[in-house]
């Protein structure tokens, strides 16, 4: 709705809010973005705080005596359930509100997150944790949903910019607040935290958040929300499933992951030719949306697959406390924080393409870094990569949402935003699992030789990880010093072939990057209209433009990219915009 004294502006060099934005929202908008941030921080930890705690988990004093099965689907129940329901809640949001779903997802998280704090055995942790996946997955999509809502087009970048910021110090400091908590309380704290965060989050986003939706949402894609919940909760699963059996052409792999890509196949195919989409796949013909969707995809699986196990490397390796361990990741957090609020400025002087595929190459090069860490390696060796990678990562987050944002149609936010949450969690859990199943398959060939002299039940408990190996070896006393020495030597090794790899994952978005990823020419470029589509500038005139996405709101009012904008920002915008306040 327009305010009386709100002008709009042609000229990006004075920000104006969007024609349909009140007033009052557009001033206190960095307040809500202050308060979305804080909404999303407990999501964000919740993914990396568990990582600290599963050895107290696994002790049956301390903890619930979980076995290494029941802690790996701890973590993956909660991945399996976010990731399938991401694009279903992005769609509803969308449909009744983003204010309304973003408040009963925090409530639903709040609330499973006491259930999981104080579950009784490793099967209740297991289903309080998916439960908790599903809360964070009404919660996830509406935060950048609505920033795009609330947001200039000229601004969007720098705002963005700072969210992506929030979930990289999340999923950096995770470990550290686990570790300053089992330091001091029961491991079931490490999941109480999140219920002060949930209540005050709901309590702000009630009073100042506004309320925002798609007007014209058309029917529910019934068929392709459930299709895309079932595609990905199979694909997911037999990814776990491979991670967890250590091979991938087990039936019980081969038949949920085949079977998941197939669903996806037809979700594709329907999806472009359904009416009104919960995703509309023809938005990946843009380079700007698939390359950014493919750089953040390709990130995230080389950096939760190394960091997974490197809090291995550290804990059971180098010997370091819950709170030790966690403590390295502040040199990720800290890189973050330098790095992504100053991408906007950078793509706007060398383009998202060169920002990009830089950072891409900061991550590659923290990765191949890893080399060179071994059982006695001086520590301040893996802060700088973790530094570095933190850097790469600053740099490679927000230019590629902002990609995605950019291009989906402000009215489908809550897809986009989606879109690229999904690809995250995905292609994080992917990471886990496929690299996973890399290490403990490396691990088992080169720490067998050293097993001969054991019995046969030991020998296989041994090889399951390096926590069973130094089990084993603490139960033989002094005779195990020489078999946790090998056990040691051989994660490392493990750990080499393995970053290895996840280096050879992040160069290959560089390279896809460079390749796809319009530059700032092509990302400011303008094409001719087709007739009956002609863009309006700020003052009413129309123009021979269409945005290079191709997106037209659904009053038929378009965009009109200026050739001298930096990816992300617009010269004008017509008159009357597609949200809807209340």
């Amino acid at each position: 709705m327009d305010e009386p004294g709100v002008s709009r502006q042609a000229d990006n060099s004075s920000v104006a809010p969007l024609a349909d934005t009140d007033a009052k929202v557009y001033r206190r908008r960095w307040i809500i973005l202050g308060v979305l941030i804080t909404s999303l921080m407990a999501i964000v930890l919740d993914n990396t705080v568990l990582n600290v705690a599963l050895k107290t988990i696994a002790d049956p004093v301390a903890g619930l005596g979980a076995s290494q099965s029941q802690l790996e689907w701890a973590i993956n129940s909660y991945t399996l359930v976010f990731a399938g329901l991401l694009f279903t809640f992005g769609v509803l949001g969308d449909r009744i509100g983003r204010k309304r779903m973003l408040m009963l997802g925090l409530a639903s998280f709040g609330l499973f997150s006491l259930m999981t704090a104080y579950s009784h055995s490793p099967d209740q942790l297991v289903w309080a944790r998916a439960a908790m996946g599903l809360g964070a997955a009404a919660v996830m999509p509406q935060t950048l949903s609505i920033i795009s809502n609330v947001f200039d087009p000229a601004e969007r970048p720098r705002a963005i910019g700072i969210w992506a910021v929030a979930v990289g110090i999340g999923i950096a400091i995770g470990p550290i607040v686990g570790g300053l908590l089992l330091a001091h309380f029961w491991w079931g704290s490490v999941f109480l935290i999140n219920v002060p965060f949930c209540a005050a989050s709901v309590v702000a986003i009630a009073l100042l958040v506004p309320e925002s939706k798609n007007p014209s949402p058309g029917r529910i894609d019934y068929i392709g929300v459930l299709a895309s919940i079932a595609g990905l909760v199979l694909l997911v699963y037999g990814i776990i499933q491979g991670g967890d059996k250590g091979s991938w052409v087990h039936p019980d792999v081969l038949g949920p992951a085949l079977g998941g890509l197939a669903i996806l196949a037809f979700f594709v195919w329907y999806e472009a030719r359904v009416k009104y989409p919960s995703l509309d796949v023809r938005l990946f013909r843009d380079a700007r949306l698939s390359s950014a969707i493919g750089a953040l995809s390709l990130v995230f699986f080389g950096m939760m697959g190394a960091l997974f196990f490197l809090s291995f490397y550290l804990q059971s390796v180098r010997g370091y406390t819950p709170l030790k361990a966690g403590a390295f990741s502040l040199a990720f957090a800290v890189a973050q924080m330098l790095m992504a609020p100053r991408s906007a400025a950078l793509v706007r002087r060398f383009g998202a393409k060169f920002v990009v595929a830089s950072g891409l190459l900061l991550v590659t090069a923290a990765l191949v870094s890893y080399q060179v860490l071994n059982v006695a390696t001086p520590i301040w060796v893996l802060a700088a990569a973790f530094f570095v990678q933190g850097a790469g990562m600053g740099l490679v987050m927000p230019p590629s949402t902002e990609g995605v944002m950019s291009v989906v149609p402000r009215e489908r936010a809550g897809a986009g935003s989606a879109l690229t949450n999904t690809a995250r969690q995905v292609s994080g859990a992917l990471g886990v699992a496929v690299l996973g199943s890399i290490l403990a398959q490396a691990y088992r060939i080169q720490l067998g030789p050293h097993l001969s002299a054991l019995p046969a039940p030991a020998r296989n408990a041994a090889t399951s990880s390096i926590t069973a190996s130094q089990a084993v070896a603490a139960k033989l006393g002094p005779a195990g010093r020489d078999l946790s020495a090998f056990a040691d030597a051989s994660f490392v090794h493990a750990m080499h072939l393995t970053t290895l790899i996840s280096a050879a994952i992040t160069l290959l978005g560089a390279l896809i990057v460079m390749r796809w990823m319009p530059g700032r020419a092509v990302a400011g470029a303008t094409r001719q209209a087709p007739p009956g589509r002609r863009a309006m500038a700020g003052d009413g005139s129309a123009s021979e433009a269409v945005p290079v996405n191709g997106a037209v709101p659904a009053n038929g009012a378009a965009v009109l990219v200026s050739e001298a904008a930096p990816a992300g920002e617009v010269a004008a915008e017509g008159p009357g915009g597609p949200m809807a306040m209340e």
